[in-house]
């Protein structure tokens, strides 16, 4: 069991063995769930994604343009498990 000490800040540092258990790297959030026995639950808060980040992801990687058709054709080879 690990021990921390509360600063009279309300803050506490958790020591570099236990954020390498969770796998967190420095910069990286921690995700507290509290529990209602008066525990809590400690993880690696990792980003789920989103439409808006994910828009834009790759342009100007490329300069070809594909016309709808390209586009319907690949999509449904993709589906189909062609590529």
């Amino acid at each position: 069991m690990t021990i921390l000490t509360v600063t009279a800040r309300g803050q506490v540092t958790f020591r570099k063995d236990v954020l390498q258990h969770l796998g967190i790297k420095p910069g990286e959030k921690i995700e507290l769930d509290l529990l209602p026995d008066g525990r809590a639950a400690l993880k690696a808060a990792r980003p789920t994604g989103s439409m808006a980040g994910f828009v834009g992801l790759l342009a100007g990687r490329t300069t070809k343009v594909a016309t709808i058709e390209e586009i319907n054709e690949a999509t449904a080879s993709g589906w189909a498990g062609r590529k």
